[in-house]
């Protein structure tokens, strides 16, 4: 199914931001199907159960890419499918979120940390927050991160947490050493959840890939431009194709 393209959200904001990008990728070609997949609803931050629950319901021999955890998603599911997935795009998703000795640009530990203890105290605050980090750096940050905000479905707070948890322990740098097929990542110049700098040190550890700086632009890029995105996806998808 090389003319299937399944995308996973992010964190907590449900399907909503990746709807306008799907919709941009299939105006631009009509034989592309582009699905956009929830992530679990899982009450555990174990990553095997979570690739467990993802390759027993999404179909195989198809892209996968998605947009900050689910990019990161993605990538580890590719990198277990191996030959049985057409190739890999994620959409600022860092190899790693949190940092560390191995992989500094990234948000700061005790950030981190932070976040998820008021998280625990109160998710619905976190998420507006979450909204707004999203959006900081778009042209019109506040309105940005109120159609983030308002199209999020209601999730459990437990849930909301086990995917945080889940972020701030993931690496996925192995997953794509491994994955030998085509792959795309796109960063955000002005994100303020993934440094930009992280695009440069993708790019030192796979040299071969091909890796997207979109310069003045937020986390959530895919909603400032999807049909810029979806160009640069689509042109990707139709190159890889011909190989």
């Amino acid at each position: 199914m090389r003319d299937r393209l399944i995308l996973l959200p992010g964190w907590g904001l449900g399907i909503s931001p990746l709807e306008p990008l799907a919709a941009a990728l299939q105006g631009l070609d009509e034989h592309l199907r582009v699905e956009i997949e929830p992530l679990p609803e899982l009450e555990s931050s174990d990553l095997e159960e979570w690739l467990d629950e993802l390759d027993s319901t999404l179909p195989q021999d198809a892209w996968l890419g998605g947009w900050s955890l689910g990019g990161m998603l993605a990538s580890e599911l590719a990198a277990r499918r191996g030959d049985r997935c057409c190739g890999l795009l994620t959409l600022a998703s860092n190899p790693s979120f949190v940092a560390w000795a191995g992989w500094t640009n990234a948000m700061h530990e005790e950030d981190f940390t932070a976040f998820l203890n008021a998280c625990r105290l109160d998710p619905g605050a976190t998420l507006k927050r979450f909204s707004l980090l999203c959006s900081q750096g778009s042209t019109d940050p506040r309105s940005l991160a109120r159609l983030l905000l308002a199209a999020a479905p209601k999730t459990t707070a437990p849930v909301l947490l086990s995917g945080l948890e889940l972020l701030g322990g993931l690496g996925t740098r192995q997953a794509l050493l491994d994955f030998q097929g085509p792959q795309l990542h796109l960063f955000a110049g002005l994100d303020g959840l993934v440094p930009a700098e992280a695009a440069g040190e993708l790019l030192a550890l796979l040299p071969d890939v091909e890796i997207g700086l979109i310069e003045q632009a937020s986390h959530a890029f895919l909603l400032e431009d999807p049909h810029g995105v979806a160009g640069a996806i689509q042109a990707f998808l139709h190159e890889s194709g011909d190989d």
